[in-house]
């Protein structure tokens, strides 16, 4: 009976990678790279306002500013909003801004009942934005000097309400370049951002490095108030655009826009804790399918092909070389190394451990900590798009 079972799920577990391999392979051909769209003339580019929500980031916010301020093509403005912080990052943005004139700085220091830090903050910076584009990004962010007006431009020409622009991701040592691989393979599979650009699709992405929208239409949607209590206010955000019949698209830019995620195993898994549970829309019941679902067809695998034998093992070889063929061409696509993907079933334990850390800890208790602030559970469930 047993062996039965293993092999019909064998054999469902080489079909279904056949599938994804498929999907992420055509998909993913798919989309565009940032680096390859031409700027438009300086002429025709539309107005973009820079938006940065700040909060104790001394140790990178000088060297991501700065590499904002030197970008090209049309006008451009700076707008930081120093969110509470209780650092040296409200001086050297003050020092910063006394020497140049494209930097605007906006201190806070209440935050409203009823808003996150980082969505109140960027709220804040848009109301006194002037640009006809606004592009929402972290205070980590760095990019080449053309890497907004190669996205503005193809926004303007496509005809576009968002774009977002996916970034190479910095991290030391081989485990966690792979988990921000096998991230990236999850999230890909989750979002099918190759989709995103079809207006009968419902699927929308959005990535905090890089959230470009038109004003109007950021406004039309119901601004950062729609999305007040959501600590995946990147990915929802992108969701306001397709709920409100507007066009999005995906490009690839890891040439031009890069990113230090997390320097260690357990800052990643620290820090993903604020979004961990959000991402599943606070159920128990999709922690627990998606649960299943890694152990199945993304850890099982890597035992059965040394359990099993005859077309049972065959199958899951096949399962094992679909799953390394994955990993192979997302690692090209982020500039790492391919080899790294034996250590997928490490990563893919992580990601469930990343999942099950952020539900334990909002519901033993009752909510999150983020930027300094507890956000109670009821009033995060509540924010619901």
């Amino acid at each position: 009976m047993l062996h039965s079972i293993l092999f019909w799920l064998g054999a469902f577990t080489a079909i279904f990678f056949v599938g994804v391999f498929v999907e992420l392979g055509i998909g993913g051909s798919r989309l565009r790279r940032l680096h390859q769209i031409p700027p438009l003339p300086d002429e025709e580019m539309p107005s973009v306002s820079i938006i940065v929500a700040a909060r104790n980031e001394e140790r990178a916010i000088e060297h991501a500013l700065g590499s904002l301020l030197r970008q090209r093509g049309g006008e451009m403005e700076v707008i930081v909003v120093d969110d509470r912080s209780d650092d040296s990052t409200g001086a050297i943005l003050d020092r910063m801004a006394d020497v140049e004139p494209r930097l605007r700085v906006v201190h806070v220091t209440d935050l409203p009942k009823g808003w996150l830090g980082k969505n109140h903050a960027l709220w804040m910076g848009a109301q006194s934005a002037r640009g006809e584009l606004l592009l929402f990004t972290d205070a980590d962010i760095v990019m080449a000097p053309d890497a907004v007006a190669r996205a503005a431009g193809y926004l303007s020409r496509e005809g576009l309400d968002h774009l977002t622009v996916a970034p190479h991701v910095n991290m030391p040592g081989r485990l966690l370049t792979a988990f921000g691989v096998v991230f990236t393979i999850f999230f890909s599979l989750y979002t099918r951002p190759w989709r995103v650009r079809d207006p009968r699709s419902k699927q929308h992405v959005g990535i905090g490095a890089f959230n470009l929208v038109r004003a109007d239409s950021y406004r039309r949607m119901g601004t950062h108030q729609a999305i007040a209590m959501r600590p995946d206010d990147d990915v929802k955000l992108g969701k306001l655009v397709k709920k409100n019949g507007m066009l999005q698209d995906f490009v690839l830019g890891p040439e031009l826009v890069q990113v230090e995620w997390y320097s260690s195993i357990p800052e990643a898994v620290r820090g993903l804790r604020k979004n961990g549970f959000a991402g599943v829309d606070y159920r128990i019941s999709l922690v627990m399918l998606a649960t299943a679902v890694h152990v199945v067809f993304f850890i099982w695998p890597f035992i059965a092909v040394f359990a099993t034998r005859g077309w049972t093992q065959a199958f899951y070889g096949f399962a094992l070389l679909m799953i390394l063929g994955l990993y192979a061409g997302c690692a090209r696509a982020q500039k790492s190394a391919w080899w790294h993907g034996i250590l997928f079933p490490i990563a893919s334990v992580l990601f469930i451990v990343v999942i099950w850390n952020a539900t334990i800890y909002a519901l033993v208790n009752r909510g999150i900590e983020w930027r300094g602030t507890h956000y109670p559970l009821d009033e995060l469930r509540a924010n619901r798009i």
